[in-house]
């Protein structure tokens, strides 16, 4: 049996339905799907090994020439030259939960060639026919059913699904099994029309016009698609084990909620779009999942049963382009990191000043808490790293989320507690946290920077201008500096093996759009924007020299912090005209 190649990072598509989403890429090969939850076991996933893994790849005489979505919506259409290939997931359809494919009229025959494999790759399925074009794909924990408007051949593991020239031909696999009276091509019709007016309902709320309005859209989609709509949780990407950077091993799983990322992403969509719902939703993710772990704090992340995600395992898989690990779980939830906290308490700021209330005020004012008494501690700052240091970046973002959070006090004593460590925070920046330069140190004692600083003035934590700022970019640009974009710095490997870190790139742009330095804001945006592919997607970094995408896909924390600058940088446009 022939295998798929793996295709490049740039090269993915994604459709989705807010419960888990298929990758596929140019060919119309579906390469990477969890059934039914992003962080469940994947079916197809020969995007980490070409032999073990499952996959859905389209077979015919014919040569890509476009792709994009129908609207705002998250269903993809392919166009080949003899043919047309229609992807979606059904928005919100528990009865056709899971994957459709639409072939259009074509002159060559077009054949679908499936390979299911279980628990990424690893467990094997039992194939039972129900009829010539119903087949139950029997899995380890599930049954699922696969349907076609044609018959369905079997041979082995692999199946086929020809559809003739001239004909017009749908396949449609379900991880539900709920539709009791068969698929038929009307279902498939009307689900295809549902989901499109879904998907348009749910992001009419984009108003946004001005500089990369397209971005904004592609973004919006791109954290919609990465939502998960039952819980509220927001996975930092749909992926696991994409390198980011070549035979280091620095391999992770990305397919969780995490603290940081997803009050950011709250936020960024707020700023952007106002769309307030899914950071309240966010807000009763955190509530729920400290009331069922029965939490003293908050940890790093969950996975999307409100659980304290599984540590880390590694499963023997070649890889993506033979780089190991693969890995599933992760190990960086027994962390202290300040910042992830205070994130949610800037994301609450947002909220509170929208609505006009104080949606899950007890998880914040919580959290506020625990900020206030913990600060002083070490922590593993925002790289997650194995080390403990006195990060400046936890401590900035604590101060401002502390400063910002008791303006909603309720209490006078509330607003002093929360005030004062604020105070004391700032006075320990102030002597333990600056280099002999004068430079925001990376840490208390470092004489290194780190490009988070960026963010200290989008925090306001200090202007744009200030003598520690003017200093710390001045580092930054001499050594963390590569092309128009940006390392992050790390204590633990050498950042300068792997990619330029995009979101931190953006960064920097916004602390020039708050210089008024917008040509150079500009320069560094359209630089990142050169490592989005045709549908707008963004990886976690880039290689400059290749042009490269590397790192978990698409990064939502990315497409946050892309919101982020075009926001600001479209505010400081108006007013220089």
């Amino acid at each position: 049996m022939t295998q798929p190649n793996q295709p490049e990072i740039r090269e993915l598509g994604i459709i989705g339905d807010q419960r888990t989403c298929a990758l596929l890429d140019k060919k119309g090969t579906i390469a990477w799907y969890c059934p039914a939850r992003f962080d469940n076991p994947a079916l197809f996933a020969s995007l980490l090994d070409t032999e073990k893994g499952g996959f859905w790849e389209i077979e015919a005489r014919s040569v890509f020439q476009k792709r994009g979505y129908l609207g705002r919506s998250s269903i993809l259409r392919t166009k080949f030259d003899t043919f047309t290939l229609t992807d979606w997931m059904p928005y919100q359809d528990d009865a056709l939960e899971g994957v459709c494919r639409l072939i259009s009229e074509s002159h060559v025959p077009v054949t679908h060639r499936i390979r299911f494999r279980d628990n990424y790759g690893l467990g094997e399925v039992g194939i039972e026919k129900q009829d010539e074009s119903t087949f139950l794909i029997i899995g380890d924990r599930k049954v699922y059913l696969l349907s076609s408007s044609h018959s369905i051949r079997y041979s082995g593991d692999e199946i086929r699904i020809t559809i003739p020239p001239q004909e017009v031909g749908w396949v449609h696999f379900s991880s539900s099994r709920k539709h009791k009276g068969g698929i038929t091509s009307e279902l498939i019709g009307q689900s295809l029309a549902d989901t499109l007016h879904s998907w348009e309902e749910r992001l009419k709320i984009i108003d946004y016009t001005g500089a990369y309005a397209e971005h904004i859209l592609n973004s919006c989609r791109a954290v919609c698609l990465m939502t998960h709509a039952p819980s509220g949780g927001i996975v930092a990407a749909a992926t696991t084990s994409l390198p980011e950077s070549s035979g280091s091993g620095r391999n992770y799983d990305y397919r969780y909620v995490w603290l940081r990322d997803s009050a950011m992403i709250a936020s960024a969509h707020i700023r952007a779009v106002g769309m307030v719902e899914p950071a309240v939703k966010f807000l009763e993710f955190l509530e729920k999942a400290k009331e069922k772990n029965h939490d003293k704090r908050f940890v790093p992340f969950y996975d999307l049963g409100l659980g304290v995600a599984p540590p880390l395992e590694k499963i023997p898989l070649r890889g993506y382009k033979g780089e190991k690990p693969v890995v599933i779980g992760n190990d960086a939830n027994h962390q202290l990191q300040l910042d992830a906290n205070a994130n949610v308490l800037l994301a609450a700021k947002l909220i509170y000043a929208k609505r006009g209330d104080k949606p899950h005020w007890k998880t914040v004012h919580r959290i506020a808490d625990f900020v206030a008494d913990n600060w002083h501690e070490k922590d593993h700052g925002i790289w997650e790293e194995g080390i403990e240091q006195h990060f400046t970046s936890s401590k900035v973002i604590a101060a401002k989320a502390l400063e910002f959070i008791a303006v909603h006090a309720e209490t006078e004593k509330q607003a002093n507690k929360w005030n004062e460590a604020a105070r004391q925070i700032r006075a320990f920046v102030d002597k333990h946290c600056l280099t002999r330069s004068g430079a925001y140190a990376v840490y208390a004692g470092s004489q290194h920077v780190d490009v988070t600083a960026a963010l200290y003035p989008v925090w306001l934590f200090c202007e744009p201008n200030s003598p520690e700022m003017v200093a710390t970019m001045q580092e930054i640009e001499c050594t963390l500096k590569e092309g128009e974009l940006y390392h992050r710095r790390l204590e633990l490997f050498d950042s300068r093996k792997e990619g330029v870190f995009l979101a931190a790139s953006l960064w920097v742009a916004q602390y020039y759009v708050m210089l008024d330095e917008l040509e150079k804001a500009r320069r560094i945006i359209d630089a990142a924007l050169e490592f989005a592919n045709d549908l707008g997607y963004l990886a976690e970094e880039g290689n400059v020299a290749t042009g490269e995408m590397l790192g978990n896909f698409p990064q939502t924390f990315v497409h946050a912090s892309l919101m982020g600058v075009i926001v600001d940088l479209n505010e400081a446009e108006k007013k220089r005209m």
